[in-house]
């Protein structure tokens, strides 16, 4: 009997997991960390921005009110979800859509209270954005294009809420916000194009529903082409340094996709693509490190002094 129970709870921690996408948080977290440090603000030591505990809050609020996110998108989903993930979604049903909703409300209110300690602005961002989410689920996704343009701003601005913190409002920073814009809407019309059967079922009239296939992967390829801009502009700041190699990686990347895209037909396809650009913009967190490798050298030896 104590077994069963165990492994019941096992179920509902990983179902919970699931529902709030507990890898795409620990990316948040890294990338949030990762750019403090070395974009937005790299004259400071490791141990001053690690330590910074108002930028703690600010990554604590994010994991909270993105985390509640994810909840109330899957609350509003759940019909879709059993017809383009039935396995996920059969997971995901080990948590009641009450437990889901309480846990909602919960995190929100978690995220706002620590949000606050930052300062009331803060407060009132993660307020409005908190609305941002749950408008966008409960009625922008059903539109193609305010859809599309919410989906990738919303997953956005958690990262970049980071350098507002900072106030470094640098040129390099907005042409690599210009770049991850371009490059997550595709995902957006990606993962679109792999849930249209579920879309269609819950009256969504998402892009390649509005459309169709043809037009959207036109559309994607059209932004993959204009990624290409910032990237040649962040080529010529040398303080990119050895992360040229990672928007090299990147270019010739996109190209493959694009092409792939134009023959891709079946659900399996779409999910390769869209798996192809998590992991490219997950490389892309990882690569921050190599902005200025000696100014990595300087932070880790003024951490063990």
């Amino acid at each position: 009997m104590e077994n069963t129970k165990q492994v019941s709870l096992f179920y509902k921690v990983f179902s919970l997991l699931s529902v709030v996408r507990g890898y795409n948080i620990l990316v948040l977290v890294a990338a949030q960390y990762l750019a403090s440090i070395f974009i937005f603000s790299p004259q400071k030591s490791v141990r001053h921005v690690v330590f910074d505990l108002h930028l703690l809050f600010v990554v604590i609020a994010s994991i909270c009110v993105v985390a509640g996110g994810y909840i109330i998108n899957n609350f509003y989903d759940s019909r879709a979800d059993k017809i383009n993930r039935p396995y996920k979604a059969g997971l995901d049903s080990y948590v009641s859509q009450e437990t889901k909703l309480t846990l909602y409300f919960i995190l929100n209110f978690i995220g706002v209270v620590i949000a606050y300690f930052v300062s009331w602005k803060a407060a009132a961002f993660f307020s409005v954005y908190i609305f941002g989410i749950w408008f966008y689920s409960h009625k922008l996704k059903k539109y193609p294009l305010t859809g599309l343009i919410a989906a990738t701003v919303l997953t956005i601005l958690p990262f970049f809420v980071v350098f507002v913190y900072f106030k470094n409002f640098s040129k390099i920073i907005f042409v690599h916000a210009i770049f991850l814009f371009l490059v997550i809407m595709v995902r957006e019309l990606i993962k679109d194009l792999e849930n249209m059967k579920g879309a269609v079922a819950s009256n969504y009239k998402t892009f390649p529903v509005a459309y169709g296939e043809r037009n959207t992967k036109i559309f994607s390829v059209f932004l993959l082409l204009m990624t290409l801009g910032p990237v040649i502009f962040l080529f010529t700041y040398p303080a990119i340094s050895y992360m040229k190699y990672y928007f090299y990686i990147t270019m010739v990347s996109l190209i493959v996709v694009g092409v792939a895209l134009f023959k891709s037909k079946e659900k399996r396809h779409y999910t390769v693509l869209h798996t192809a650009l998590k992991f490219l913009l997950l490389l892309g967190v990882v690569s921050l490190v190599f902005i200025d490798p000696s100014l990595l050298i300087e932070k880790v030896i003024d951490r063990l002094h």
